[in-house]
This record gives C-alpha cells, sequence and structure tokens, in this order.
C-alpha cells in the first residue's frame, strides 16, 4: 500500500516564490518598458562615478569583473526577456562609463608641479578672464621653452598689473607657483581633479610688471570680450555683472556680495548660461525668422518655412553657445535644443524625458568628468524634475486650456509656475547641500519673480540694445534692462536676507547623497506605482543627511587652520588672521551660517607664544587638545608632558618623537597622507580625511616637474 508524505517539500515552495518574483519584475518592466531607456544615463553615470569613488585600480579591475559577471547573468536569465535584456545592457553600459572616465583621465594627462616655487619664465597666454569686481584679471599660460615648467598653468593678477592683455600674446613673468590644491577639508571643492581634466599642472600669482612682446597691440581682444567690455560700459556694476554673464557667460564684474545673495536667494542659476537663457535666444531667433519667411508665399506654400527658422534657430543658439564659452549647462540646454527642433521637424513631443537622457548621454560621452561637477548634477535634476511634473496626469490636467476668465488662466498659471519651482527646489536641495553644504529655502518664490522678470524684461532689453547699439540707439533699451537688472539685485538681497531664508548642513557621507539621488530618479523616471518605492532610499538619505552631527575639530590639510566647535553651535578658529576663503571654506564644512571667532579669547583656552590647550566636550566625550601655533623650535623633551596629557595634538610643522598624544597626533607628515581632517570625539571618536588611503587616481600620483630651471632671460619673452 502506498504510504503518503508525512512532510511537506520545501524547495518547490522557495522555486515557486522565485519564479513569481521573476513573473512580477518581468510584468512590471513590461509596463515601463517606454521608461527602461531612460536609465542608460543613470547606468553611465554611475560607472563614471563608480571610478571616482573607488580609490585603486585594484578596485575598478574588480568592478569590471563583477559588471561582466552581471552581463552573462543578464544573458543567460535570457536576452528575450525584459530582466535579463536590462541586466545585461545596465551592467554593460556602467562598465562602458568606467572605462570611458579612465580613459579620459589618462589621455588627457600631464605633468603637474611638484612643489610651491618663485620662477620667472616666458610664456603664450591661451586665455583671459577678466574679474573686475575683484580687482584682478585671471589668465591661462603655457610656457615656453620650459621642460621643467607643466605645459599649462593659471594665473592670476592685479587689474593694473594686466593691463589689456589679450589671447595669443607672448609675455614674459616672475611668479609664485603651486601644484592644483586639493580640498582643504573633507566634502570640500578638489580642484586639484578639476585641474587635471583642464589639463592646468600649476595655479600660481604674478609677482611685478609684466614684460610683453612688441607688436602686441596688433591683437585684437576675442569677441566675448569685446561684447563684455562694451556692456560694462553701458551698465555699472553688478548690474552689469549681472548683464555679461547674461549674454557672454563672463561673471567677473558680480561683486562678492550680491553673488552670494543671489546664491542664497536661489537666484544664482540665472548667473550661469543654460536653459532658460539658451531656449529664450533659440525661441526668439526661431519667431523672428518664421515672422519674416511667412511674409514670402513661394517658401509657405513650399512649406519651407518651419525647417528654415529651425535651421536658423539652431546657428542662433549655437552662436551663443559659443559665445558664453560652451560650459556643460550651456552645451547641455543647446543639445536640448538641436532635440528638440529635430522633434517639432518630425511631428513629434519635444519636451519628453527621453530628451533629457539624450542630452546627458551626450554630455556625459563627450566630457564624463562633467558628472562630478556640480553645474551637470543641478542642471539635470531641474529639467528631470520639471519634464517629470509636467508628464504627470495630474499637472496636465491643472493646466489644460479651458474656458475661463483671464485672472482664472493667470493664476492657474502662477500656481503652476509656483508648483514647478517647488518641485525643483526639492529636487535641487540635495545636491547643493551636498557640495556646497547650504541651500536656500525661499527660492521658490522668489523665482516666480525672477525668471519672467529675466525671460520677458532683461532679456528681451538686453537684445534690442545690442541691436540698436549699432545705429547708436540703444541707450533706452539699456535704462530698461539696467532698472530690471537693480530690481532683481534688489530682490535677492530682501530674499537671502530673511529669517531662515537659508539651511546649512554639515558634510555627510558620499553614499548617503547617492541614497537619495538614486530614489529621487526611482520617483522620476518610472511612471507606474512602483515609483512610490523610491522613498524608501530617498528617505534613508534624508534621514542620513539630517543625522549626520556636526565635527568638533575641523583641521585643514597643511595643518595651519584649526576650527573648534563651542557649546553655542558656533565655531572659533586658532588664528584670527584667516583669510576669507578658509573661513568660508570652515563654515560649510561644519554647516552654519555664523561668523568664525578665535579660540584664544575664550576663558576655557589657555594659549602661550606657543601652544594652546583647551578641553573639547563633556562628560565621557570629554577631550583635550593641544594645538602648536608657533614657529620657534622646541625640545622633545619639553614637550612630551603636555603632549601625553593630550588626546590630541595638532601641529603644521614636524614633531619629535617624544610628542605624541593619548589618541591622535596630527603633524606634517601625517597631513600629506591624510589631507584635511574632520574629528568627532564622542564616546568612540573617529577621524574622517580629505584624501582616501592608497588612491591611485591620476592627478593624485601624477608625473611632476621641479620648476626650478632658472635658466631664462628676463629682459623680454622667449620666442
Amino acid at each position: 500500500m502506498a504510504t503518503s508524505p508525512l512532510q511537506t517539500p520545501i524547495a518547490p515552495d522557495r522555486v515557486g516564490r522565485w519564479t513569481r518574483l521573476a513573473a512580477a519584475l518581468e510584468a512590471r518592466l513590461e509596463a515601463e518598458r517606454e521608461r527602461i531607456g531612460l536609465w542608460l544615463p543613470v547606468a553611465l553615470g554611475a560607472g563614471i562615478a563608480a571610478w571616482l569613488a573607488l580609490p585603486a585600480k585594484a578596485h575598478w579591475i574588480g568592478l569590471l569583473l563583477l559588471l561582466a559577471a552581471g552581463v552573462l547573468g543578464g544573458l543567460l536569465i535570457g536576452w528575450g526577456t525584459r530582466t535579463g535584456r536590462s541586466l545585461a545592457v545596465g551592467c554593460g553600459v556602467m562598465a562602458v562609463g568606467m572605462l570611458l572616465i579612465w580613459g579620459r583621465a589618462l589621455w588627457v594627462a600631464a605633468p603637474v608641479l611638484a612643489q610651491p616655487v618663485v620662477t620667472q619664465f616666458s610664456a603664450i597666454v591661451e586665455r583671459v578672464e577678466p574679474r573686475p569686481a575683484r580687482g584682478q584679471v585671471r589668465i591661462l599660460a603655457r610656457p615656453s621653452a620650459r621642460a621643467d615648467l607643466p605645459p599649462r598653468i593659471r594665473l592670476t593678477l592685479r587689474t593694473e598689473q594686466a593691463g589689456d592683455l589679450v589671447a595669443g600674446e607672448a609675455i614674459g613673468v616672475r611668479a609664485r607657483l603651486m601644484p592644483p590644491p586639493t580640498a582643504s577639508l573633507p566634502g570640500g571643492y578638489d580642484f586639484a581633479q578639476r585641474a587635471w581634466f583642464e589639463g592646468i599642472g600649476a595655479v600660481g600669482t604674478v609677482l611685478g610688471g609684466v614684460v610683453r612682446a612688441p607688436g602686441r597691440g596688433s591683437a585684437a581682444p576675442p569677441l566675448r570680450a569685446r561684447l563684455s567690455a562694451h556692456i560694462h560700459r553701458q551698465v555699472d556694476g553688478s548690474a552689469g555683472g549681472i548683464a555679461a554673464a547674461l549674454v557672454t557667460g563672463d561673471r567677473g564684474a558680480i561683486s562678492e556680495a550680491d553673488e552670494e545673495a543671489m546664491r542664497r536667494s536661489g537666484l544664482a542659476h540665472l548667473l550661469s548660461i543654460s536653459g532658460l537663457h539658451v531656449t529664450a535666444v533659440v525661441g526668439f531667433a526661431m519667431l523672428l525668422t518664421m515672422r519674416l519667411l511667412a511674409l514670402s508665399p513661394r517658401l509657405a506654400l513650399a512649406g519651407l518655412v518651419l525647417p528654415l527658422a529651425a535651421a536658423a534657430a539652431a546657428l542662433a543658439g549655437g552662436g551663443y553657445t559659443l559665445l558664453a564659452g560652451a560650459e556643460v549647462p550651456t552645451l547641455r540646454s543647446f543639445i536640448a535644443a538641436l532635440l528638440v527642433l529635430i522633434a517639432f521637424l518630425m511631428g513629434r513631443e519635444a519636451l519628453t524625458l527621453r530628451l533629457v537622457a539624450a542630452g546627458a548621454l551626450i554630455v556625459l560621452m563627450w566630457r564624463p568628468e562633467a558628472l562630478a561637477g556640480p553645474s551637470f548634477q543641478l542642471s539635470f535634476a531641474a529639467v528631470t524634475a520639471i519634464v517629470a511634473l509636467h508628464e504627470s496626469p495630474a499637472m496636465q490636467a491643472f493646466l489644460a486650456r479651458r474656458d475661463e476668465s483671464w485672472a482664472f488662466r493667470l493664476g492657474r498659471g502662477i500656481a503652476g509656475l509656483l508648483a514647478t519651482g517647488l518641485v525643483v527646489e526639492v529636487a535641487l536641495t540635495p545636491i547643493a547641500l551636498f557640495h556646497f553644504h547650504k541651500a536656500g529655502l525661499y527660492g521658490a518664490l522668489a523665482n516666480v519673480i525672477a525668471i519672467p522678470l529675466t525671460t520677458f524684461v532683461v532679456m528681451p532689453a538686453e537684445a534690442l540694445a545690442l541691436l540698436f547699439d549699432s545705429v547708436g540707439l540703444g541707450a533706452p533699451f539699456w535704462w530698461v534692462a539696467e532698472q530690471a537688472l537693480r530690481l532683481l539685485i534688489a530682490l535677492a538681497h530682501s530674499v537671502a536676507g530673511a529669517p531662515g531664508a537659508v539651511t546649512t548642513l554639515p558634510s555627510f557621507p558620499p553614499w548617503g547623497f547617492a541614497l537619495a539621488l538614486f530614489g529621487g530618479l526611482w520617483i522620476l523616471l518610472w511612471k507606474t506605482r512602483w515609483r512610490r518605492l523610491g522613498a524608501i532610499p530617498l528617505a534613508a538619505g534624508a534621514l542620513v543627511l539630517l543625522a549626520q552631527p556636526r565635527p568638533d575639530l575641523l583641521v585643514t590639510g597643511d595643518g595651519r587652520h584649526i576650527a573648534a566647535a563651542l557649546p553655542d553651535g558656533t565655531y572659533a578658529l586658532l588664528r584670527d588672521r584667516a583669510g576669507d576663503y578658509v573661513r568660508d571654506s570652515m563654515a560649510e564644512a561644519a554647516g552654519i551660517d555664523a561668523p568664525l571667532g578665535t579660540l584664544a579669547d575664550l576663558d576655557h583656552v589657555e594659549c602661550n607664544r606657543d601652544f594652546c590647550r583647551w578641553v573639547q566636550g563633556a562628560g565621557a566625550a570629554r577631550r583635550v587638545i593641544l594645538a602648536s601655533r608657533g614657529r620657534d623650535r622646541i625640545e622633545g623633551a619639553d614637550m612630551a608632558a603636555a603632549c601625553a596629557a593630550a588626546d590630541v595634538v595638532i601641529s603644521d610643522r614636524w614633531l619629535p618623537r617624544e610628542c605624541a598624544g593619548r589618541w591622535l597626533t596630527i603633524e606634517r607628515d601625517s597631513l600629506a597622507e591624510t589631507g584635511g581632517l574632520a574629528l568627532y570625539l564622542g564616546e568612540r571618536p573617529k577621524a574622517v580625511a580629505t584624501l582616501k588611503s592608497g588612491a591611485e587616481h591620476p592627478w593624485r600620483r601624477p608625473q611632476q616637474v621641479s620648476g626650478n630651471d632658472e635658466a631664462v632671460p628676463t629682459d623680454a619673452p622667449g620666442r
């Protein structure tokens, strides 16, 4: 007689669950089939970001092997299934992103100055960037016949030193040079990485006069410089600086106070030529061309008006992009404009997420390093949020045309603009906090006024002013533009000065930012209900952001400047003579929006000529800090007792072996390996370093040149 099984098999039940899960995933991807392609630039960017985040070649190769395994896994699942195809293509594109940025970093390799040096040399001026608001001129120069110098150097001169320098001119200078600086604190701006991809091997300041070659008067400044100078002559001050920024992208004449107010009020995007500006130029050129060409019955009946107008708009947009310097936001906007024009000609819907994805792919393929910059992230995040919002059924229903009075129609448009501004602010806030450690809270409200003012008053007035200047009649239009720009600056200061206008947070881990970014993209790019799952990583990233503690101590990469947290939430500096750059960097890393005090002025800090000593924290987190601030030599035996009584010893010079703190000793040699430090002195203290141990990115271990060959004539620039 047959017996029945006494137990229920487990394995078939597990297989059934996996089969049902795979079927559900396949069904979900089938429902989102039109949106899967939007993840191609995300996968490409993830590969680029992984290469930048991982420190060493072994990690890069290991990840490439894992991605190859992912491609094979997708093929095993089945190319005919959307799951298998998505896995294989996604891993493959991510690997392409890694190889793309790796190859780009090797392709642009150039020698970097090894250490600071004062030298004189001849050079050819490659680019001139006036900064009249700061009384400076910044130039890119190519040294001549100096194999001991990098091939490209960025120099800063006073305005009177530079005179009327123009690109292509041969000069001779004496300058103090240094290698491109890395980030001074964790989470800070790493100029060394950007300089590597721009081929800049040294930065410096010109000392004394500039020797200029004969015949320099024959060289004419480029169109961009002449146009900026013309605008500055018509409109003074920061208003003229903004006017020039809208036309040529030259922001050098905007004062620091006004630029900071624009940033704090959420209006800084108006200073960077991007979608708003390129769209206005392309749209105006297309509209004007269509109206003019429509006067010809032959062209109108032949159906050539739209193609010719689109071509004229493309040429206008291209010229504007080149005039503005072809920066990433401008280039992205021009690419998007071209795709919109192509869509118009094909009779397809123009403003879609596919257009945004195509623009991102083109930019990343051309300049993969742009992904790491806030410009790329902010511009594409804003456009993606805007398009996703206006593709949603709810927003389309709200903004749909209907039979109603003009007042209701105007109110509906203002409400739509405000909703768009709020969505953009939410999308940009994590990016702004990650890169700048601060974000404006009233930007949406400010942009409701600023965007129409810029689009419909300032830019048309400038365009007409430049047009009528050819016959000497542009003054009335310049007056209108100047008044509108002064209103814009007043709006920026009013919003920036409002209580709670800016939120500040300290540096937070990149993985938390990646979580928030992934969650936001999941919500924006998918269309069905599973987009709601993106709220989980988004909330997790936000919690990491909000829960990140402020550092107890900040130490710059040279060890000279130390900021200590105070019980009232502010910070104080070891050296009160720290410059504005150091103070701003410290405030950003600490996540505060208040002036920094001086440690020596505090009651609980004991200072003499050589050291300052104080107690940081309370209770179990109580730590004794000893920081050097003098330059005199001290014997190790005299320092030993003081160092042994301190938990943390910090110095910008070499310390003798007898000087060792109980927990951590920070001095010149250790700082060369770690860079700037953020110290968290809780019950379980930790130190976060700026530089990753064992980093092998090319800008961390470049080919170096000494810059110490002085065998160069001093009376005239070399030929």
